[in-house]
């Protein structure tokens, strides 16, 4: 088996210099040129079929540059939000999800997870931002609260921006 270390899209037609457009199709074909192996890039105009020899091609999409995942809320927001669910002990499950988000996202980092002795389970995370230590009782919400939870964290996240 070879490894190849393959560049990234160049962004431009390799037979005409034309740059690609955000959302165009795009072929891409890996050719040797010595000891290297080179990607280029041909806009579908362009693509003759990959050249004879080539190790490999593929046809692609250039991103269009939209956002593929929710816009998320400032950290500052995230944890204010965090730190106001600590007072209402109906959502420790919310609090629960979004410290694993936020540890995700790295807003708060994983210091300990306690599960043995008195008490029940929790995590201590901290949050770099703010010096703050935070412990956190693990829940286990069922599916359908899951779900609420969900619904819940990205309606107040999403638009929070």
């Amino acid at each position: 088996m070879m490894d190849f270390d393959v560049q990234r899209c160049t962004r431009r037609c390799a037979a005409t210099d034309r740059e690609l457009s955000p959302g165009e199709t795009f072929y891409s074909v890996l050719v040797r040129d010595g000891a290297e192996v080179v990607r280029q890039d041909y806009s579908a105009e362009a693509w003759q079929g990959a050249p004879e020899g080539a190790v490999g091609w593929w046809k692609s999409e250039l991103p269009s540059g939209k956002s593929r995942g929710p816009d998320w809320a400032p950290s500052d927001v995230m944890l204010d939000y965090f730190e106001s669910l600590a007072e209402d002990p109906t959502k420790e499950d919310v609090r629960y999800v979004m410290a694993l988000l936020m540890i995700r996202r790295k807003i708060l980092r994983l210091e300990d997870a306690s599960g043995e002795g008195e008490g029940p389970e929790m995590l201590v995370v901290f949050s770099a931002k703010r010096e703050m230590q935070y412990e956190v009782p693990v829940a286990n919400p069922g599916a359908a609260r899951i779900a609420e939870i969900q619904i819940e964290i990205a309606q107040l996240l999403e638009s929070a921006v």
